[in-house]
């Protein structure tokens, strides 16, 4: 990691002050208040100094997929005001270190996941907050749930001590077409809206990154995944 450039400062908070006009415009556009959509900036394989231009710039929220290298980023970001997000997929022997350094998860798809979770939540700190991600196109061997599964998983790990079940995410298969891309999103605010009639505290549904996120926010995202935009082209780690 020690070897990937480090984005100027000022580069970093033009994309970002480009991505949050991009979010104005796709809210006004969908008729919605520009403030109902969060922005969560993807940091994984960029340096600390990046995410210390992106928090100059008063961006808080970042998401990280490679456990090691966001353990390291958290140490050396210490004392700042961060909400960390762990967005990639989640094995056992990584659910401690997420139950005790990350504020969200987003990537549950497993009821023994979601148990290990919060059991392994340290005492004295607030439920760690979970996503349920979906497998919205089927795609073999990626990670989620099944549509048809969600409902009883969202049923077995809602109310368990430690977590708190906020909602959904998912990573669509790339479309370029506007349309197509709405689609699918519109198929994951079906299904988080079937929920909430069982889980009524579930108020995030994470869906769009850079290339699709207009179509999300017109289908009711309340938290889009952003890092190309904002830290440049995600370069391999090292």
């Amino acid at each position: 990691m020690n070897s990937i450039p480090e984005a100027s400062a000022a580069a970093v908070a033009g994309r970002l002050t480009a991505v949050r006009e991009r979010l104005h415009a796709a809210a006004i556009e969908a008729g919605r208040e520009p403030g109902s959509v969060a922005l969560l900036a993807v940091s994984k394989t960029k340096p600390v100094a990046d995410i210390r231009a992106a928090l100059a710039a008063g961006q808080r929220a970042f998401g990280e997929n490679y456990l090691d290298e966001a353990q390291t980023k958290i140490a050396a970001l210490e004392g700042e005001r961060i909400d960390w997000h762990f967005i990639g997929a989640i094995q056992s022997n990584k659910t401690r270190r997420i139950a005790a350094r990350f504020d969200w998860a987003h990537g549950v798809d497993r009821d023994r996941i979601a148990r290990r979770l919060g059991a392994q939540r340290p005492a004295g700190m607030a439920p760690l907050n979970i996503c349920l991600q979906v497998n919205i196109d089927a795609e073999p061997g990626k990670a989620g749930v099944e549509p048809a599964e969600l409902a009883a998983l969202a049923a077995a790990v809602d109310g368990l001590p430690g977590i708190r079940l906020r909602g959904l995410m998912a990573i669509p298969a790339p479309r370029r077409d506007f349309d197509a891309q709405r689609a699918v999103c519109a198929r994951l605010r079906r299904l988080f809206e079937s929920l909430r009639a069982a889980h009524p505290q579930m108020d995030t549904l994470s869906m769009g990154m850079s290339g699709d996120l207009e179509a999300a926010v017109a289908e009711g995202a309340t938290l889009v995944r952003i890092g190309t935009a904002i830290f440049g082209a995600r370069l391999p780690t090292v």
